[in-house]
């Protein structure tokens, strides 16, 4: 903390004021980050609504199989979104704001989309990256 700032120094009123302003602002990003999931969602078919999903869903789970390549991404057609970064792993207020945002845009077919926490994300997509470029860049 710097040394001009002194908290104690402030009324009740005014702190309210800030957390207000604070929570606000969390719930602003929790709205804008679940839009950006969504709108990603949408785009590659996987946010529930798409009928093609629940299509092939039901035709293999007729014929007793999954195919290979279809796209179905598991048995039970959900899909899970994995979330890296200290405010999402340690804010919950923030990860409810996500969570409300998901619901409040995709509606029913929310059920199927699960955000969950990944530690060391980035660190996991990178490793990922880089095995398929040493494995397919070869030639």
């Amino acid at each position: 903390m710097h040394a001009g700032v002194q908290i104690q120094n402030t009324s009740l009123a005014v702190r309210k004021i800030v957390y207000e302003v604070c929570d606000t602002v969390a719930e602003r990003g929790a709205r804008l980050a679940a839009a950006g999931i969504v709108g990603i969602l949408k785009k590659i078919g996987r946010d529930g609504t798409h009928s093609k999903w629940k299509v092939a869903s039901e035709q293999n789970h007729v014929n007793g199989c999954e195919e290979v390549g279809s796209p179905v991404a598991s048995e039970s057609g959900k899909t899970v979104v994995a979330m890296d970064g200290g405010l999402y792993e340690r804010y919950s207020r923030f990860r409810a704001y996500m969570q409300a945002a998901v619901v409040e845009l995709l509606g029913d077919a929310s059920k199927d989309v699960v955000v969950e926490l990944s530690k060391d994300g980035s660190g996991i997509g990178a490793a990922l990256l880089a095995a398929s470029v040493s494995q397919y860049g070869r030639k």
